[in-house]
């Protein structure tokens, strides 16, 4: 039976995070640092390298039995490479998984962070002894990943399919995808910042207070407040948002038909707010599937899930010996 420890890797657009995970999903030390990505590919795993020594250094280790990262997309898994000028300034065909393993001599996983994310609750959290996992989280954007027996459900060659983009209302709002309508476009942080904006400028609203007569201030935690203080304008931004992210999940729902839905991001934190309308439209939509019997949970890692699933990939990656 093999003894040691993994590393977890979770590299977001501002912050990475780094952490010591034994082989049952325990978090044995940890550490983070901004990646400032526009610096270069360079100064970041740099800075990656030295976060690693430090958590091995924590735990009296010297080297790990193999390394996983989940990186905010788009990566190329088969080549093991960044590709993400978008939200990693200058991180275009990075190759992470070879100058890793060059500088540690183990073996070293990569994954789409969301993916990293599901594996971590599929393993240890929201998702334990669960077959089928799907796991949404709602944030800036809205990502998806889909969980069957311990391993992520991978598209062609390999890639992250991404159902934040699938088409809710095609009359809806033009996506930075080219689509109108999108889930992401629809139901996000931003999405419900956005119409919040727009339908506060010809109304009195507590959300306006709330902001201080900002109303580009105005963004998805303050509608929340308003609509918790009864707010009408605001409790009726949660009702359509609410229908939105239900219908997106019954798509889901009724494509993988999954034990459990663990539900997570910033916007998910509110989810008491969402979570009747989200049902009704569960509820309205139960007829031709059992939706009814899958559950919806919160997931349980919080900003551990990311590390503690690019352990649980990096495990993967072990021969027994």
């Amino acid at each position: 039976m093999k003894t040691g420890v993994l590393v977890g890797i979770d590299l977001g657009g501002t912050n990475v995070r780094v952490g010591a995970v034994n082989l049952q999903g325990d978090v044995l030390a940890w550490a983070e640092a901004p990646i400032e990505a526009s610096r270069g590919p360079q100064v970041g795993l740099a800075r990656i390298g030295a976060l690693i020594e430090q958590v091995l250094g924590t735990v009296g280790m010297v080297m790990p039995l193999a390394i996983g990262m989940g990186a905010t997309g788009p990566i190329d898994r088969q080549r093991g490479s960044i590709q993400n000028p978008y939200t990693l300034p200058t991180w275009e065909d990075v190759p992470v998984v070879q100058l890793l393993q060059e500088r540690f001599g183990v073996p070293v996983a990569l994954e789409n962070d969301a993916d990293a994310a599901a594996l971590g609750e599929a393993w240890v959290g929201a998702g334990r002894d669960h077959e089928r996992v799907l796991m949404v989280t709602v944030g800036t954007g809205i990502g998806t990943a889909f969980v069957y027996r311990g391993e992520i459900y991978r598209g062609i060659e390999g890639a992250h399919p991404e159902a934040g983009h699938i088409v809710v209302d095609p009359r809806g709002p033009l996506c930075y995808c080219g689509a109108h309508g999108c889930w992401e476009s629809l139901a996000s942080g931003p999405a419900i910042a956005r119409r919040a904006q727009s339908l506060a400028r010809d109304t009195s609203t507590l959300m306006v207070e709330l902001a201080q007569g900002n109303l580009e201030a105005i963004d998805a935690r303050v509608v929340v407040a308003a609509a918790q203080a009864g707010d009408v304008l605001a409790q009726q931004i949660i009702e359509e948002t609410a229908f939105y992210l239900g219908l997106g999940m019954v798509n889901l729902m009724i494509a993988y038909l999954p034990d459990v839905v663990i539900l997570g991001g910033g916007v998910m934190r509110a989810y008491p707010v969402f979570a009747p309308y989200i049902h009704q439209v569960i509820q309205q939509h139960s007829v031709v599937a059992p939706l009814q019997s899958v559950r919806l949970v919160m997931a349980r890692l919080g900003g551990q899930a990311g590390v503690v699933g690019a352990a649980y990939a990096a495990s993967k990656l072990i021969v027994e010996g």
